[in-house]
Protein backbone atom coordinates (compact mmCIF):
# COMPACT_ATOMS: atom_id res chain seq x y z
CA UNK A 1 0.00 0.00 0.00
CA UNK A 2 1.32 3.46 -0.95
CA UNK A 3 0.68 5.48 2.20
CA UNK A 4 1.39 3.14 5.09
CA UNK A 5 5.11 3.77 5.34
CA UNK A 6 6.42 0.48 3.99
CA UNK A 7 8.75 0.45 1.01
CA UNK A 8 7.17 -1.95 -1.48
CA UNK A 9 7.83 -2.53 -5.19
CA UNK A 10 4.58 -0.71 -5.93
CA UNK A 11 5.53 2.37 -3.86
CA UNK A 12 8.95 2.47 -5.54
CA UNK A 13 7.22 2.43 -8.95
CA UNK A 14 4.96 5.31 -7.84
CA UNK A 15 7.99 7.32 -6.69
CA UNK A 16 9.68 6.60 -10.03
CA UNK A 17 6.58 8.02 -11.74
CA UNK A 18 6.94 11.28 -9.79
CA UNK A 19 10.61 11.43 -10.85
CA UNK A 20 9.62 10.94 -14.52
CA UNK A 21 7.12 13.79 -14.29
CA UNK A 22 9.72 16.06 -12.65
CA UNK A 23 12.23 15.23 -15.40
CA UNK A 24 9.72 15.79 -18.20
CA UNK A 25 8.34 19.04 -16.82
CA UNK A 26 11.49 20.52 -15.30
CA UNK A 27 9.54 21.35 -12.14
CA UNK A 28 7.58 19.65 -9.41
CA UNK A 29 3.97 18.97 -10.40
CA UNK A 30 1.69 17.20 -7.89
CA UNK A 31 0.96 13.68 -9.22
CA UNK A 32 -2.82 14.20 -9.39
CA UNK A 33 -2.37 17.39 -11.43
CA UNK A 34 0.10 15.63 -13.74
CA UNK A 35 -2.41 12.82 -14.33
CA UNK A 36 -5.12 15.34 -15.20
CA UNK A 37 -2.80 16.98 -17.74
CA UNK A 38 -1.91 13.60 -19.27
CA UNK A 39 -5.57 12.54 -19.47
CA UNK A 40 -6.32 15.84 -21.15
CA UNK A 41 -3.59 15.05 -23.68
CA UNK A 42 -1.77 18.26 -22.70
CA UNK A 43 1.63 16.65 -23.24
CA UNK A 44 3.08 19.82 -24.78
CA UNK A 45 2.07 21.83 -21.70
CA UNK A 46 3.63 19.19 -19.45
CA UNK A 47 6.97 19.09 -21.26
CA UNK A 48 9.89 21.32 -20.29
CA UNK A 49 10.56 23.72 -23.19
CA UNK A 50 14.29 22.90 -22.92
CA UNK A 51 13.50 19.37 -24.15
CA UNK A 52 12.04 20.59 -27.45
CA UNK A 53 13.95 19.09 -30.37
CA UNK A 54 15.89 16.71 -28.11
CA UNK A 55 13.38 13.87 -28.41
CA UNK A 56 10.70 12.85 -30.90
CA UNK A 57 7.05 13.23 -29.97
CA UNK A 58 6.74 9.42 -30.13
CA UNK A 59 9.46 9.01 -27.51
CA UNK A 60 7.93 11.72 -25.32
CA UNK A 61 4.52 10.06 -25.59
CA UNK A 62 5.98 6.72 -24.47
CA UNK A 63 7.63 8.28 -21.41
CA UNK A 64 4.53 10.34 -20.51
CA UNK A 65 2.37 7.22 -20.83
CA UNK A 66 4.76 5.30 -18.59
CA UNK A 67 4.65 8.07 -15.97
CA UNK A 68 0.86 7.91 -16.07
CA UNK A 69 0.90 4.16 -15.43
CA UNK A 70 3.35 4.54 -12.54
CA UNK A 71 1.14 7.16 -10.86
CA UNK A 72 -2.03 5.08 -10.82
CA UNK A 73 -3.64 5.10 -7.36
CA UNK A 74 -4.23 1.34 -7.29
CA UNK A 75 -0.91 -0.53 -6.88
CA UNK A 76 -2.07 -3.40 -9.10
CA UNK A 77 -2.54 -0.98 -11.99
CA UNK A 78 1.12 0.12 -11.94
CA UNK A 79 3.73 -1.57 -14.16
CA UNK A 80 6.31 -3.97 -12.74
CA UNK A 81 10.02 -3.17 -12.71
CA UNK A 82 10.41 -5.59 -15.61
CA UNK A 83 7.78 -3.66 -17.58
CA UNK A 84 9.61 -0.39 -16.86
CA UNK A 85 12.89 -1.72 -18.20
CA UNK A 86 11.20 -3.22 -21.27
CA UNK A 87 9.57 0.14 -22.08
CA UNK A 88 12.59 2.36 -21.45
CA UNK A 89 15.34 0.15 -22.93
CA UNK A 90 14.47 0.87 -26.61
CA UNK A 91 14.70 4.63 -25.87
CA UNK A 92 18.28 4.30 -24.59
CA UNK A 93 19.98 4.60 -27.96
CA UNK A 94 23.36 6.01 -26.88
CA UNK A 95 24.46 3.98 -23.85
CA UNK A 96 28.16 4.76 -24.31
CA UNK A 97 27.80 8.54 -24.62
CA UNK A 98 28.28 10.43 -21.32
CA UNK A 99 25.36 12.61 -20.29
CA UNK A 100 27.46 15.78 -20.29
CA UNK A 101 28.31 15.20 -23.97
CA UNK A 102 24.62 14.69 -24.84
CA UNK A 103 23.79 17.91 -23.00
CA UNK A 104 26.61 19.82 -24.73
CA UNK A 105 28.32 20.98 -21.53
CA UNK A 106 31.86 20.77 -20.26
CA UNK A 107 32.63 17.76 -18.10
CA UNK A 108 33.74 19.93 -15.21
CA UNK A 109 31.30 22.77 -15.64
CA UNK A 110 29.93 23.92 -12.33
CA UNK A 111 26.16 23.87 -11.99
CA UNK A 112 24.74 27.36 -11.45
CA UNK A 113 24.02 28.03 -7.77
CA UNK A 114 20.40 27.66 -6.70
CA UNK A 115 18.85 31.09 -6.07
CA UNK A 116 18.44 31.50 -2.34
CA UNK A 117 15.22 32.62 -0.70
CA UNK A 118 14.82 34.11 2.79
CA UNK A 119 14.62 31.21 5.22
CA UNK A 120 12.19 30.65 8.08
CA UNK A 121 13.41 29.20 11.40
CA UNK A 122 12.68 25.72 10.00
CA UNK A 123 14.60 26.55 6.84
CA UNK A 124 17.54 27.91 8.82
CA UNK A 125 17.64 24.81 11.01
CA UNK A 126 17.56 22.54 7.96
CA UNK A 127 20.25 24.52 6.14
CA UNK A 128 22.52 24.06 9.18
CA UNK A 129 21.50 20.37 9.56
CA UNK A 130 20.62 21.29 13.14
CA UNK A 131 18.58 18.25 14.12
CA UNK A 132 17.98 19.53 17.66
CA UNK A 133 16.41 22.76 16.38
CA UNK A 134 14.28 20.83 13.87
CA UNK A 135 13.12 18.58 16.71
CA UNK A 136 12.05 21.60 18.79
CA UNK A 137 10.08 23.05 15.86
CA UNK A 138 8.28 19.76 15.12
CA UNK A 139 7.38 19.37 18.81
CA UNK A 140 5.99 22.94 18.92
CA UNK A 141 4.02 22.55 15.68
CA UNK A 142 2.37 19.35 16.98
CA UNK A 143 -0.25 18.16 14.42
CA UNK A 144 -1.56 21.51 13.14
CA UNK A 145 -0.52 20.67 9.55
CA UNK A 146 -2.51 17.42 9.50
CA UNK A 147 -5.87 19.17 9.26
CA UNK A 148 -7.93 17.81 6.39
CA UNK A 149 -5.80 14.71 5.71
CA UNK A 150 -8.22 12.40 7.52
CA UNK A 151 -11.99 12.30 7.76
CA UNK A 152 -13.22 9.36 9.78
CA UNK A 153 -16.79 8.16 10.11
CA UNK A 154 -18.23 7.15 13.47
CA UNK A 155 -18.08 3.49 12.42
CA UNK A 156 -14.32 3.71 12.00
CA UNK A 157 -13.75 4.46 15.68
CA UNK A 158 -13.03 0.82 16.48
CA UNK A 159 -10.81 -0.68 19.12
CA UNK A 160 -8.12 -0.94 16.44
CA UNK A 161 -8.43 2.81 15.89
CA UNK A 162 -8.10 3.50 19.61
CA UNK A 163 -5.04 1.23 19.80
CA UNK A 164 -3.53 2.98 16.81
CA UNK A 165 -4.02 6.44 18.32
CA UNK A 166 -2.59 5.18 21.59
CA UNK A 167 0.51 4.00 19.71
CA UNK A 168 0.84 7.47 18.16
CA UNK A 169 0.49 9.08 21.58
CA UNK A 170 3.27 6.86 22.97
CA UNK A 171 5.35 7.84 19.94
CA UNK A 172 4.68 11.53 20.64
CA UNK A 173 5.87 11.17 24.25
CA UNK A 174 9.00 9.31 23.14
CA UNK A 175 9.65 11.88 20.40
CA UNK A 176 9.28 14.75 22.89
CA UNK A 177 11.70 13.02 25.27
CA UNK A 178 14.19 12.27 22.44
CA UNK A 179 13.80 8.51 22.80
CA UNK A 180 13.99 8.17 19.03
CA UNK A 181 14.16 4.37 18.73
CA UNK A 182 10.99 3.99 20.79
CA UNK A 183 9.35 6.75 18.76
CA UNK A 184 10.20 4.89 15.53
CA UNK A 185 8.61 1.70 16.89
CA UNK A 186 5.44 3.46 18.06
CA UNK A 187 5.01 5.56 14.92
CA UNK A 188 5.57 2.42 12.81
CA UNK A 189 2.70 0.72 14.65
CA UNK A 190 0.48 3.70 13.83
CA UNK A 191 1.54 3.81 10.16
CA UNK A 192 1.28 0.05 9.59
CA UNK A 193 -2.43 -0.01 10.50
CA UNK A 194 -3.04 2.33 7.55
CA UNK A 195 -6.46 3.62 8.62
CA UNK A 196 -5.18 7.16 9.18
CA UNK A 197 -2.47 8.92 7.20
CA UNK A 198 -0.45 11.62 8.93
CA UNK A 199 2.23 13.67 7.16
CA UNK A 200 3.41 14.86 10.59
CA UNK A 201 4.06 11.29 11.73
CA UNK A 202 6.12 10.65 8.59
CA UNK A 203 8.10 13.87 9.21
CA UNK A 204 8.67 13.00 12.85
CA UNK A 205 9.76 9.44 12.05
CA UNK A 206 12.01 10.85 9.33
CA UNK A 207 13.79 12.99 11.93
CA UNK A 208 14.04 10.00 14.26
CA UNK A 209 15.80 8.05 11.50
CA UNK A 210 18.21 10.97 11.02
CA UNK A 211 19.07 10.94 14.73
CA UNK A 212 19.65 7.18 14.38
CA UNK A 213 21.97 7.64 11.35
CA UNK A 214 19.53 6.12 8.84
CA UNK A 215 19.30 8.84 6.15
CA UNK A 216 17.89 6.48 3.48
CA UNK A 217 14.90 5.64 5.68
CA UNK A 218 14.59 9.32 6.61
CA UNK A 219 14.41 10.32 2.95
CA UNK A 220 11.76 7.65 2.23
CA UNK A 221 9.56 8.96 5.07
CA UNK A 222 9.98 12.58 3.97
CA UNK A 223 8.91 11.56 0.44
CA UNK A 224 5.86 9.78 1.88
CA UNK A 225 4.97 12.97 3.76
CA UNK A 226 5.11 14.84 0.43
CA UNK A 227 2.85 12.26 -1.22
CA UNK A 228 0.27 12.74 1.56
CA UNK A 229 0.51 16.53 1.42
CA UNK A 230 2.20 17.58 -1.87
CA UNK A 231 2.63 21.26 -0.96
CA UNK A 232 3.69 20.90 2.67
CA UNK A 233 7.03 22.74 3.13
CA UNK A 234 8.11 20.51 6.03
CA UNK A 235 8.12 17.43 3.76
CA UNK A 236 10.56 19.19 1.42
CA UNK A 237 12.67 20.52 4.28
CA UNK A 238 13.08 17.01 5.70
CA UNK A 239 14.04 15.70 2.26
CA UNK A 240 16.71 18.40 2.01
CA UNK A 241 18.27 17.33 5.33
CA UNK A 242 18.20 13.63 4.38
CA UNK A 243 19.75 14.39 0.98
CA UNK A 244 22.51 16.42 2.65
CA UNK A 245 23.20 13.52 5.02
CA UNK A 246 23.50 11.30 1.91
CA UNK A 247 26.10 13.76 0.49
CA UNK A 248 23.71 14.81 -2.30
CA UNK A 249 24.35 18.47 -1.59
CA UNK A 250 23.15 20.01 -4.89
CA UNK A 251 19.84 18.12 -4.60
CA UNK A 252 19.61 19.13 -0.94
CA UNK A 253 20.07 22.82 -1.83
CA UNK A 254 17.43 22.60 -4.57
CA UNK A 255 14.99 20.92 -2.19
CA UNK A 256 15.66 23.52 0.51
CA UNK A 257 14.93 26.30 -1.98
CA UNK A 258 11.73 24.59 -3.12
CA UNK A 259 10.61 24.24 0.51
CA UNK A 260 11.27 27.95 1.12
CA UNK A 261 9.26 28.79 -2.00
CA UNK A 262 6.30 26.74 -0.81
CA UNK A 263 6.51 28.40 2.59
CA UNK A 264 6.50 31.85 0.96
CA UNK A 265 3.46 30.88 -1.11
CA UNK A 266 1.67 29.58 1.99
CA UNK A 267 2.34 32.84 3.87
CA UNK A 268 1.04 34.92 0.96
CA UNK A 269 -2.18 32.90 0.93
CA UNK A 270 -2.59 33.41 4.69
CA UNK A 271 -1.99 37.17 4.39
CA UNK A 272 -4.43 37.45 1.47
CA UNK A 273 -7.24 35.61 3.23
Amino acid sequence: MLLVGRVTPESVIYSFGTVLVDLLSGKHIPPSQALDMIRGKNIVLLMDSHLEGKFSMEEATVVVGLASQCLQYEPRERPSMKDLVATLAPLHTKPDVPSYVMLGISKYEEAPPTPQRPLSPMGEACSRLDLTAIHQILVMNHYKDDEGTNELSFQEWTQQMRDMLEARKRGDYAFRDKDFKTAIDCYSQFIDVGTMVSPTVFARRSLCYLFCDQPDAALADAMQAQIVNPEWPTAFYMQSVALAKLDMHKDAADMLNEAAGLEEKKQRVVKGS
